[in-house]
């Protein structure tokens, strides 16, 4: 890579604006938040999920109501029996539909109906109330995994409001090495032609301004994608807002303890708990399909051949059915694979949870390390590039310690405002980890 890609790739990736400015005047980071919670497509459909899981579990509970049946027929045969049986229906059995003749070959008879009928669940083995139970778990877990995704989202929104930040200030780092080298050029054009400076000295200005316009065309081509990210995430012009949460805080907030994120309330292992809880309710309702199950049940029918002409009947019983075969108990054993799989599961998530807030709380410690190492180099970096510049001017040093101190000073405010970046964007990452809002922002 070229020294001034070396220089410019780093800012653009780790350069903020630190700026101070009115919170009413523009985008402020907890707005960017609550309007990615509003506007994203993605958590729409997460939150209609958690909508079709709620209706289901609904739907679950509503099992041991009764069950109403309403039919309408239309029919027609000439088979003998089915004959009989219609016209019997009907009310329409004459003595002349006992001859044989016409017992044996009857004349096509038809007919329509209606009929409805009502089945009420008496005793079920528990089937109804394990799957509600696990219904409204399940339920549940969709509500916490969508409130994850929230939090994830909140993460998102956080990295590409302040890359666009970053890119911004790259931009104004893009034209600060520029003005640097169009003004390096110039002056060592001047020397040149009083016969003070190489040729090769020209070209090495040259060659270092020609890269910073190349840089500076590429650095503002990322910050057009870096807008177009946060608009996506969050459906705001950010072309038109100006973004004026600084990314370094003035006061960072204390998050979270020292608690295992195990047992904390985060809403991934919560949901993985209730996933689990809700494989469990499965082994009920595998366990309850092996028993018989009681139910009553009453109808009215009517069959007619007219509107005027046909008849009426009710019926009531008192019905037990048991169903049972090979396959009833592989689907325990399959439950209950289930159930084990789930509770693994949650096992793993907790194991996951705490070595992300071990990570988070790392690189966040890592990262304000950084700062404090990186704001030395900014002033020692500082001082020597004024330095350097005064003895090249008087002649006293060649060009490229000039350069070598611009591109020092570059790297060490890259480094700054890097590590400035990085400790904002692991507190959020800390906030995710710990199950806390991220930045703060609730709903």
């Amino acid at each position: 890579m070229t020294p001034i890609g070396k220089i410019a790739a780093p800012i653009l990736l780790a350069s903020v604006a630190l700026f101070s400015a009115s919170a009413d005047d523009g985008l402020r980071i907890e707005d960017a938040i609550r309007s990615a919670w509003k506007e994203n497509p993605g958590l729409a459909a997460g939150a209609f999920h958690v909508a079709a899981a709620r209706a289901d579990a609904q739907a679950a509970g509503n099992g041991h109501w009764p069950t109403l049946a309403v039919t309408a027929k239309g029919i027609g045969t000439s088979e003998p029996a089915g004959v009989f049986a219609i016209k019997l229906d009907q009310q329409r059995i004459t003595a002349a539909d006992f001859d044989p003749a016409r017992l044996n070959y009857p004349d096509p008879v038809g007919g329509i109906g209606l009929g409805a009928g009502i089945v009420v669940p008496i005793w079920m083995g528990g089937r109804i109330l394990a799957g509600q139970h696990a219904a409204e778990a399940q339920a549940d877990a969709e509500a916490s995994t969508q409130a994850r995704r929230r939090e994830e989202m909140a993460l998102a929104v956080v990295q590409a409001y302040f890359g666009v930040q970053v890119a911004s200030q790259g931009v104004r780092y893009a034209d600060d090495v520029l003005e640097h080298a169009r003004e390096t050029e110039r002056f060592v054009g001047e020397r040149n032609q009083k016969g003070l400076a190489l040729d090769a000295d020209v070209a090495r200005a040259v060659a270092f301004r020609a890269q910073a316009e190349a840089e500076r065309a590429w650095v503002l081509q990322q910050l057009a994608s870096s807008r177009s990210a946060l608009a996506m995430l969050t459906g705001i012009d950010t072309a038109r807002s100006s973004l004026v949460t600084p990314v370094e805080m003035q006061a960072a907030p204390s998050v979270g303890g020292g608690g295992d994120a195990s047992r904390s309330d985060r809403p991934d292992v919560v949901a993985a708990r209730l996933r689990a809880q809700a494989a469990e309710e499965g082994i009920g309702v595998s366990r309850a399909s092996l028993l018989p199950a009681i139910f009553a049940q009453a109808g009215v029918d009517t069959l007619r051949s007219s509107i005027q002409q046909g008849a009426t009947w009710w019926s009531a019983a008192l019905m037990v059915r048991w169903e049972i075969g090979a396959s009833s108990f592989g689907g325990v054993q399959a439950a209950e694979a289930r159930s084990a799989a789930a509770a693994s599961a949650v096992r793993w998530q907790e194991v996951q949870a705490t070595r992300e807030v071990e990570e988070a709380r790392q690189a966040v410690a890592t990262a304000d390390a950084r700062v404090r190492s990186a704001r030395e180099a900014v002033t020692a970096s500082e001082s020597a590039r004024s330095l350097r510049e005064a003895r090249y001017r008087q002649g006293l040093l060649p060009l490229t310690d000039v350069l070598d101190a611009q591109a020092a000073l570059a790297g060490a405010r890259a480094l700054l405002l890097r590590s400035q970046l990085e400790t904002r964007i692991a507190r959020a990452q800390l906030e995710l980890a710990l199950g806390v809002p991220v930045e703060g922002v609730q709903s």
